[in-house]
């Protein structure tokens, strides 16, 4: 019995020692690679070039003071709100400077006088023509003396008036004393309020902006593009706008114009791009949305096309590896067209029936699993 017992272990250890033998020499041997396989489509190849940029109005200004400096009294509209050409945007209460009042204050004074002694002069004279002693000349001449006096003492009173208040009598339908929108639109902006002191504008100083008024029906997009790109584009282009603010939706736009001049950003050469928005009804673009702007620089349609993975280069010449019978691979030299970064354009070498060498079935696998864990 103990016999039997021995024998049959060292069986089975005979067994055991084997069986790990011919285990390790299978690991040791070099397991088969399969690789996929991938043909070639028929597909649309677009290059693209992306501008970043934003969404303003092409017409947007600055209402300023025309003439007057003072105070805001009144504000007459407030940002949002739609206005036509001529509506009143603000009043400016004037604060007269100290030195031109006196000076208009006393001009009139003087002006004062001078027309109560023409006034005595006239009345005299016209007396003395009534009665035939003095001649017509004399009388005309004392007369235009009157009427000159007259002139200079309502010219006087007016300068006073408009010093104190920024009108007069005689231009009381045309004071600058009241802001008024010149086009019509939309206030965007009212930087001041009442209260304020405003300048006027004139050539030492801008002035203040009071409002801000833009066109809102006719909007632009302004952007820039890589030097590297600016010479493949072209006025007339079409554009496609992704809008940050509007989610899923796009916009057309016209390109108008390409700036001639480069400006340094960050280290790169960025040129100004301008290009007209077509507007949709059931969207309100607001003034400086930023948006992306999709350049079409060209464009393949039905080609014949390939990954880009599967390409093999050497020197300037271009290959795939094609299967020529099960998990059996050739070279082939191809000629590649437009490529948009994923796909490119076969020009010739290989057919849509081809079947070319892509990566190892088992490293795919592996990525499946770890993924899976």
């Amino acid at each position: 019995m103990k016999k039997a017992f021995r024998v049959t272990l060292v069986v089975f250890l005979i067994l055991l020692f084997l069986g790990t033998l011919v285990f390790l020499y299978q690991k040791s041997q070099d397991q088969p690679i399969i690789y996929n396989t991938k043909s070639p489509e028929i597909t649309d190849i677009l290059k693209k070039t992306i501008a970043t940029g934003s969404v303003v109005p092409r017409k947007e200004i600055e209402i300023k003071p025309q003439g007057v400096s003072g105070i805001i009294e009144t504000l007459y509209v407030e940002a949002g709100q739609t206005i036509k050409k001529g509506d009143r945007i603000a009043k400016i209460k004037i604060i007269p400077d100290m030195i031109s009042l006196n000076t208009a204050e006393s001009r009139v004074n003087i002006a004062q006088i001078n027309y109560e002694d023409a006034e005595i002069n006239y009345k005299r004279d016209k007396s003395l023509y009534d009665k035939k002693v003095i001649s017509e000349s004399d009388f005309q001449k004392t007369q235009l003396s009157f009427r000159n006096s007259e002139e200079e003492l309502q010219s006087a009173q007016d300068n006073l008036q408009l010093i104190k208040e920024g009108v007069s009598k005689k231009s009381a339908s045309a004071t600058n004393t009241i802001i008024r929108s010149t086009i019509e639109g939309m206030i965007l902006d009212i930087p001041v309020k009442e209260g304020n002191s405003v300048i006027q504008s004139n050539t030492f100083n801008d002035g203040t902006t009071i409002a801000i008024v833009a066109d809102m029906g006719e909007m632009i997009f302004q952007g820039q593009v890589d030097e590297t790109e600016v010479g493949k584009i072209v006025q007339g282009m079409n554009l496609e706008l992704t809008i940050g603010a509007i989610e899923d939706v796009k916009f057309d736009a016209h390109l108008e114009y390409i700036s001639p001049k480069g400006v340094e950003d960050n280290g790169a050469i960025q040129f100004e791009i301008k290009a007209s928005v077509k507007l949709k009804k059931d969207f309100f673009i607001r003034s400086g949305y930023s948006a992306n702007a999709e350049i079409v620089l060209d464009k393949r349609e039905q080609v014949l096309a390939v990954n880009e993975s599967l390409l093999e280069f050497k020197n300037d010449s271009t290959f795939v590896e094609v299967e020529t019978s099960e998990q059996e691979f050739e070279k082939r030299y191809i000629k590649t067209g437009l490529s948009d970064g994923i796909n490119i354009e076969v020009l010739e070498g290989i057919t849509k029936d081809d079947k070319l060498k892509g990566e190892k079935k088992k490293k795919i696998e592996q990525i499946k699993e770890e993924k899976e864990e």
